[in-house]
């Protein structure tokens, strides 16, 4: 049984057992693992601690108990084992950002969030602590020709638009063309959720269109990783590993526009593994290799 099925056992096991005690103890001997083991390897995996992902779980299965009016506030802390209302009461504020009784009055709807996926990738153990598998790698100078535009992160919408583009670049390549696909994410402006996307192709592959334009991405020393599945669908837990790399390898991030670079190996199929380039500071140690 690989990390993933661990990971996705543990999930079943707390979404079944949510009116139960669930300690780490409970949990990973559920798993026959060691809990120091387990621990590291959750944290790692879900980008949060074992007690904070059921405290989201058990607030999440309170939202059809209390939208549906099956039993009083107390009651629904006490099945889902919160010990006490006010207790409940306070998780829940953090969470939603409202009391439940606004749900419970029908002031206020919040729809429950299915069991989340675990998101397949690598791992590697470094002093003890579990972090996604990463190398350090030197991107040299490229040009790509692609279609560029912007999108705010504070909106669902813009993962359509992401995908609308995507498609609009794929329709004008021809079938026969063979090569990799570079998805270059850059920051607006400080603190900002406007980014720019640019999806593009080496140069000499050529894409003949008025709005398509051509741009050289500089040479970037990086942190690369493997990621399986759709980029728009990891934002969270890619923030995550990539935090953990930060503080388990020393590593500091690079001062450049360009936040993420994704590259798939092949421009007609998009829904292949794929890597992520982080720009990082080469450290000294970097410098002499």
């Amino acid at each position: 049984m690989d990390h993933h099925e661990v990971v996705e056992r543990a999930l079943l096991h707390i979404e079944d057992n949510l009116q139960q005690p669930l300690s780490l103890d409970a949990v990973a001997g559920n798993l026959n693992m060691s809990k120091f083991y387990f621990h590291r390897l959750f944290s790692a995996m879900m980008g949060c601690s074992l007690n904070d992902y059921t405290l989201a779980r058990r607030l999440n299965a309170s939202l059809p108990l209390i939208q549906n009016n099956d039993g009083s506030l107390t009651d629904i802390a006490y099945q889902l084992n919160f010990g006490t209302q006010s207790s409940f009461t306070r998780a829940f504020k953090r969470r939603y950002g409202i009391a439940p009784s606004m749900l419970k009055t029908g002031g206020a709807s919040i729809v429950p969030e299915p069991l989340p996926a675990v998101v397949r990738r690598s791992i590697k153990n470094i002093n003890g602590d579990v972090v996604a598998d990463f190398s350090l790698t030197e991107i040299e100078m490229i040009r790509l020709s692609g279609i560029a535009f912007e999108v705010d992160l504070k909106t669902e919408a813009y993962k359509t638009e992401i995908r609308a583009h995507a498609q609009m670049l794929l329709n004008r390549i021809d079938e026969t063309v063979n090569g990799p696909c570079y998805v270059i994410y850059s920051n607006c402006q400080p603190d900002s959720t406007r980014f720019k996307v640019l999806f593009g192709i080496p140069h000499e592959l050529k894409i003949d269109e008025p709005f398509y334009f051509t741009v050289d991405v500089p040479p970037l020393f990086c942190a690369r990783f493997k990621y399986s599945g759709d980029l728009l669908d990891i934002g969270d837990v890619l923030k995550t590993d990539y935090a953990r790399f930060l503080k388990i390898s020393k590593q500091e991030t690079e001062e450049t526009d360009i936040e993420l670079i994704q590259v798939f190996a092949d421009v007609h199929n998009l829904e292949t593994d794929y890597h992520i380039f982080a720009p990082i500071k080469k450290l000294p140690i970097d410098l002499a290799t």
